[in-house]
């Protein structure tokens, strides 16, 4: 996991602070390679490994699936968890502060991990994600209990316009008394796009608030889509 660990060494994080604060989300071109792409294609379909499938049109959550890992997790999500969470831990409590909220998030992953597990959320949250044609996700947030951190990662494991079509990964902004503000995206295989769980700060005329976002998946025209989402809390169920 030496590589992984390097290319999280290699980016410019004070860069995606700024497009986060600014936007909400930020890109981070080639992140995986395509080793790490297919491998992470095939480890769809092992039966073992996971803790749920979550088949979305059961639950109106969107046409696809996904699957949770379960403990323990595989070598690449585990890195990946563990090391992209101190870089984004300063985003998150500068967040905090921004809005004036009385909690800020521990400086080590294992310590948000023993805050999740001491509130009953002691499930893995990592997983894979399958659309087909004609499959896409609803507009969510990935909040799985009381504790829960402002950022995810999520990585595109397919080629737009080459392996699928469609499929724009789609956020909403909604600011309050306004309007909701629609930004879709095309990341492209490789790439490590960090989004925000829940809300994001911005700035008006009494200070900072809250920008609320969701996120979700326009419609694939054809071809698989597959991601792999790395959020960092851990669930009840």
């Amino acid at each position: 996991m030496n590589n992984i660990i390097k290319k999280i060494n290699e980016v410019d994080w004070s860069d995606i602070a700024i497009k986060m604060h600014k936007n909400g989300y930020a890109i981070v071109p080639d992140f995986l390679s395509d080793k790490y792409c297919e491998h992470l294609i095939d480890m769809y379909d092992n039966a073992k490994g996971y803790r749920k499938k979550v088949v979305m049109e059961r639950y109106r959550f969107g046409l696809g699936e996904y699957k949770y890992f379960d403990y323990p997790l595989p070598h690449i999500v585990q890195a990946l968890r563990e090391n992209l969470y101190p870089p984004l831990v300063s985003i998150a409590n500068s967040w905090m502060q921004m809005l004036r909220i009385n909690h800020l998030f521990p400086e080590s992953f294992e310590k948000l991990q023993a805050e999740c597990h001491s509130n009953q959320q002691l499930k893995p949250t990592p997983l894979l994600l399958k659309y087909g044609i004609g499959g896409f996700n609803t507009l969510h947030q990935d909040l799985y209990g009381e504790v829960y951190f402002p950022l995810q990662a999520v990585f595109m494991l397919n080629e737009p316009n080459i392996n699928y079509t469609g499929g724009e990964l789609v956020l909403t902004q909604q600011t309050p008394r306004a309007q909701s503000k629609a930004i879709v995206l095309t990341p492209q295989k490789g790439d490590m796009v960090i989004i925000t769980t829940h809300f994001k700060p911005a700035q008006g005329a009494r200070g900072y608030h809250r920008v609320n976002i969701k996120h979700g998946v326009s419609e694939v025209h054809s071809g698989e889509r597959h991601t792999l989402g790395v959020i960092f809390h851990d669930a009840k169920s």
